[in-house]
């Protein structure tokens, strides 16, 4: 089973250097990807493209390969190919036929070749010959050069010939850890998440930074579409989750602050901590979700007013971006279901929000503010690795009780949709119920209580926090599945 993949244009135009730097770094992400899905899987890097090499054993995990290689930035695209030396005319039509002829029955089709190096023919003449031939010699309706049913794709690269079987758009962008890291803002909801995952995409490390306003269930639930983020799109390069609890805050802001001013003042209380955090994580540069207008406090005047707290650089990549684009682009890449159900804390709500905040205004209000709650937030913030977000939980709640074999326990598969229609969870002997993570606690409630529940994911960690947070509201019917490595149900 091989794979070629393409660089980015954006990469194939930098200079030399660089572009080594970023196709070397790409390879070696690759690498650290794909060697979670299966160690036998080879990375190997040329100038012009990445092969991506799989021994016939693993021909099973086709659709697991192909997940990673669309989702990792700085892939322009993908094809699963069929490669052989490099023959006369009569040897590639006959290589091509023996891929193609069957899928042609009934079906228009055409022929197009790519060729690179020195040959004694030319790219028309191999369409020509392997075309004439499939029209022949096949139950082919025809060719037809325009809007065919079937385009058969054939490369020939000085002496390989590789037969396209299907080809992908990859996701774009620059390589992960090509670029300087960043800190992002992030809510959970629709403008953070899309926020941060477009910095992601241009190979920007990304850490994420919440504040909690209140709601344990909230940042449970931000923790969730983070690490969704991470694993889907960045987990070659690891990186931080810090919450910040800013309860406090809240509450100092409620009590001291004009109502008009309120909205100003917390973002400005954010940027303050954000950049302290931003400091210490050695990024010079944080991330917010915001448009222009969007909502009170992002007008430009009070975006201005805002970012007057702080000297480090704060992009939002989605300045200028319509509510429904941003939307469409969250359903595009998954986190939508997480946004449309992320608990929501309406703490701070001006009734009449000022849209052209006063710089002299707002320093008096923030001067009956007492600054010791902000910096004792920020003492008290949590860090950890993203992949590790399971560290803070704490309490009374019972240990979690993680079982590599489900005995008589009915398993619910909590992944995203679209991770279970790739891998689908299927278990001998065993009931499974699939229940999406963002539906469970509101159905948990309404299952069989005379049953034991283990909850599953792929990397253990969302089962584990949900499985905390139902013992957390008095469940004591749950748990985890987490079967042994190349067991049913790992990954």
């Amino acid at each position: 089973m091989h794979f070629v993949v393409k660089f980015f244009p954006e990469i194939t135009i930098k200079s030399n250097p660089v572009r080594k730097r970023m196709s070397r770094q790409l390879k070696d992400n690759l690498r650290t990807l794909l060697k979670q899905v299966d160690d036998r899987i080879k990375v190997h890097k040329d100038w012009e493209k990445i092969d991506v090499i799989a021994p016939d054993a693993v021909a099973h995990l086709a659709d697991r390969i192909e997940e990673v290689l669309a989702h990792t930035p700085g892939i322009a695209n993908f094809s699963r190919v069929y490669q052989y030396p490099l023959g006369d005319l009569q040897d590639i039509y006959e290589k091509t036929r023996a891929i193609w002829g069957d899928r042609l029955a009934g079906q228009t089709f055409c022929v197009r070749a790519k060729r690179t190096g020195n040959h004694d023919f030319k790219s028309l003449d191999v369409e020509q010959y392997v075309g004439g031939g499939l029209n022949q010699h096949t139950q082919a309706k025809g060719v037809k050069l325009k809007n065919p049913d079937i385009t058969v794709q054939l490369e020939i690269r000085h002496d390989k010939l590789n037969v396209i079987e299907a080809k992908h758009p990859g996701l774009g962008g620059f390589p992960m850890g090509t670029q300087d890291p960043v800190l992002s803002l992030v809510s959970g909801g629709f403008d953070s998440t899309v926020a941060s995952y477009l910095t992601m995409k241009r190979g920007i490390r990304t850490h994420f930074l919440f504040f909690n306003l209140g709601g344990r269930e909230h940042e449970l639930g931000v923790k969730e579409v983070a690490y969704y983020l991470w694993n889907r799109y960045g987990a070659s390069h690891r990186v931080k989750f810090v919450s910040v609890p800013f309860d406090e805050v809240v509450a100092e802001i409620l009590e001291r602050v004009d109502d008009s001013q309120m909205g100003v003042i917390l973002k400005r209380m954010m940027l303050r901590a954000a950049t302290v955090i931003a400091n210490e994580l050695d990024v010079d540069a944080v991330v917010t979700g915001e448009a222009i207008a969007q909502v009170s406090s992002q007008t430009l005047r009070n975006l201005s007013v805002i970012d007057s707290v702080t000297d480090t650089l704060v992009l939002r990549p989605l300045i200028t971006s319509d509510k429904t684009d941003i939307i469409k682009t969250a359903r595009a890449i998954g986190t939508e279901e997480f946004a449309a159900n992320m608990p929501e804390y309406c703490g701070v709500i001006s009734v009449k929000p000022t849209t052209r905040a006063k710089p002299e205004k707002i320093e008096k209000e923030e001067n009956r503010f007492d600054f010791a709650i902000l910096d004792r937030a920020v003492r008290n913030r949590a860090m950890q690795n993203i992949d590790e977000v399971m560290a803070d939980v704490e309490g009374e709640t019972p240990d979690v009780e993680v079982l590599a074999e489900p005995g008589d326990a009915v398993v619910i598969d909590i992944r995203h949709p679209t991770e279970e229609e790739v891998n689908p969870l299927e278990l001998e002997n065993t009931e499974v119920e699939t229940i999406p993570f963002y539906r469970l606690n509101n159905a948990f409630g309404g299952l069989d209580k005379g049953k034991h529940y283990l909850l599953y994911c792929s990397g253990g960690v969302m089962s584990r926090l949900h499985a905390s947070h139902l013992l957390d509201e008095g469940y004591r019917n749950v748990g985890v599945y987490r079967p042994e490595k190349g067991a049913p149900g790992k990954s």
